[in-house]
C-alpha cells in the first residue's frame, strides 16, 4: 500500500516563490513535482538564484514541463553551463499528469508553479498548483475579505 501524502509539503530551504500567483488565480489543487535539472542549474539554485514569476507548466505528450521559469548561469560554472530558461521535465507520477491533462483541458484551468525549494533530502522541488484565473472583480473581492480576515483578527486579540 501507497504512503499517503502530506497535506503540506516538507520545505527545507525555500528558492523561489511566485507570490503574484495566489492574488492573480484561485488555487483550487496543489502538487508537489521533481525537477529534472543538470548540474550547474542545482548549483545556482542552491545559490538561492532563481525566478519563477513569468512561469508556467503544461503538459505536452504525456510529459510535464515547467516553462519560462528563469535559472541564471552559475558564476563559477564553465563553458558547459545551461541555458537560463531552457523547459524543465516535471517529474510526476502517470496518474498526476492525468489528472492535470483532465483540468486543464475540460475545466480551463492552468498550471501555475508557486515555489521551487528544496527538500530534507536535498532534492530540488516545485509547488504546482492547479488554479482557475480571477477577473479583476474577483480580485476585489479577495483583497476585500483578506482585510476583514485581517481586522476580525485583530478585534479578537484586542478583545480578549
Amino acid at each position: 500500500m501507497a504512503k499517503p501524502k502530506p497535506e503540506t509539503f516538507d520545505k527545507q530551504k525555500t528558492v523561489a516563490e511566485n507570490r503574484r500567483a495566489r492574488f492573480d488565480y484561485a488555487v483550487e489543487d496543489k502538487f508537489e513535482a521533481g525537477l529534472a535539472l543538470q548540474g550547474t542549474e542545482v548549483k545556482a539554485l542552491r545559490a538561492g538564484e532563481a525566478s519563477i514569476a513569468e512561469s508556467y507548466a503544461e503538459v505536452r505528450d504525456g510529459q510535464a514541463w515547467l516553462i519560462n521559469a528563469n535559472i541564471p548561469e552559475y558564476t563559477h560554472g564553465n563553458r558547459q553551463n545551461h541555458e537560463p530558461r531552457r523547459p524543465r521535465k516535471l517529474l510526476l507520477h502517470t496518474r498526476e499528469i492525468e489528472r492535470l491533462v483532465g483540468a486543464t483541458e475540460r475545466k480551463g484551468m492552468t498550471l501555475v508553479p508557486l515555489s521551487i525549494y528544496f527538500n530534507r533530502q536535498g532534492r530540488a522541488k516545485v509547488e504546482l498548483a492547479l488554479a482557475k484565473g480571477r477577473q479583476a472583480q474577483d480580485k476585489r473581492e479577495y483583497l476585500k475579505d483578506r482585510d476583514w480576515q485581517r481586522d476580525k483578527a485583530r478585534i479578537m486579540r484586542d478583545h480578549n
